[in-house]
């Protein structure tokens, strides 16, 4: 693992020196290549002068204890070396779940998109749940939420809504949310009080950057529409909503919530590169999608990762089998109570296929 963290460091720095080349610098390509690279494996380079740190501290201590007779001075620093040495582990652990292979997607932007599923009009209640949950966490970790595009239902419901989630490491994090989440309630519509089983689906899509995907203006057929919705006075009476069909795929994006039909228009196809470079991805790397489906799931729209029983306030995680009974606090933006168990999880189960491939 030492040589492997040598190498990391050497190659830090090598393309530390590229980043402040005039020729990276007038290559805007290359540059943003270069600072990605180097953003993901700062964290190492950081962990590992840490680690360095706490291992000199030990050895020190260490020499000191060979060398003092005083039998107090020897209780603190076997005091003192027991707590280094617990503190290299721990380290050393953090450091093996840094080397493991990154999803190169962590640090991206997220399309997200939540649907009504089966339920009618309580599974469009329960999207918009869902919605202003994801909205509430994000803006608990100081992200920001645009909805670019929302199919209302009656009584607050939504049948479909697309939002730009941008911040730092936000597809890192919600990358776990794809799936169909099942919900356990009475609906307000219910006048007997019997419990009703819904389900919202939500997919989560790296947003692509500029250099990713380049497409052919003549590949688009661009339609103009009135907005939906609130907006005041402009709505369903100017042409500001905005829809992008890109015509060998038939992928279609839209976007309404802005006024400016040039806003719309940028945001749209924001999402539509999102969707061609998930497109993209899953037809030209199916074993590393294959890989990432296997430890995350799928998103598939069939395949049920999450209940919300609201009688017995429970939130249950059906990937790890986790149980929390603490449902009002996730669905108020608290959703870290579920990601970190499934982060460590699923890093616990790559980090021990790491070890089992290297025996």
């Amino acid at each position: 693992m030492l040589a492997k963290l040598e190498e990391v460091v050497r190659r830090w720095e090598e393309l530390r020196a590229q980043q402040a080349d005039p020729a990276v610098l007038a290559d805007r390509k290359r540059l943003l290549e270069v600072s990605r690279r180097i953003a993901e494996i700062q964290p190492i380079v950081e962990a590992f002068r840490d680690y360095q740190r706490v291992a000199a501290q030990h050895r020190d201590t260490l020499e000191f204890l060979a060398s003092e007779h005083d039998e107090e001075l020897r209780r603190l620093a076997e005091d003192e070396a027991a707590v280094l040495e617990a503190t290299l582990e721990g380290k050393e652990q953090e450091l093996r779940l840094l080397l493991l292979p990154q999803d190169p997607n962590d640090r991206r932007n997220v399309i997200l998109e939540v649907r009504a599923g089966t339920g009618g009009e309580e599974a469009a209640l329960f999207a918009a749940e869902m919605l202003r949950m994801y909205t509430r966490y994000a803006e608990g970790r100081g992200w920001r939420v645009t909805v670019t595009d929302l199919s209302e239902a009656g009584r607050g419901g939504v049948k479909e809504a697309v939002a730009l989630v941008e911040g730092e490491g936000a597809y890192s994090r919600l990358k776990y949310e794809s799936g169909v989440h099942r919900v356990q309630r009475v609906p307000v519509t219910e006048a007997s009080g019997r419990i009703h089983t819904s389900a919202a689906t939500v997919a989560v899509l790296p947003e692509a950057e500029e250099v990713e995907i380049d497409i052919d203006p003549k590949d688009l057929r661009i339609d103009t529409f009135c907005s939906s919705g609130h907006g005041g006075q402009s709505v369903n009476t100017t042409y500001s909503a905005v829809r992008i069909t890109h015509l060998p795929t038939g992928t279609v994006a839209q976007s309404q919530d802005e006024r400016s039909q040039i806003q719309n228009r940028a945001k749209a196809m924001r999402v539509l590169k999102a969707r061609l470079l998930e497109l993209v991805r899953s037809e030209q790397h199916a074993k590393e999608a294959a890989e990432r489906r296997a430890m995350v799931g799928s998103g598939d729209r069939s395949e049920k990762i999450r209940t919300y029983n609201f009688p017995q306030s429970r939130v249950t995680d059906h990937r790890i089998g986790l149980t929390l009974h603490r449902l009002q606090e996730v669905l108020d933006g608290n959703l870290d109570l579920v990601v970190e168990p499934l982060i460590a999880h699923f890093q616990a189960e790559r980090l021990k296929a790491e070890l089992a491939r290297a025996q």
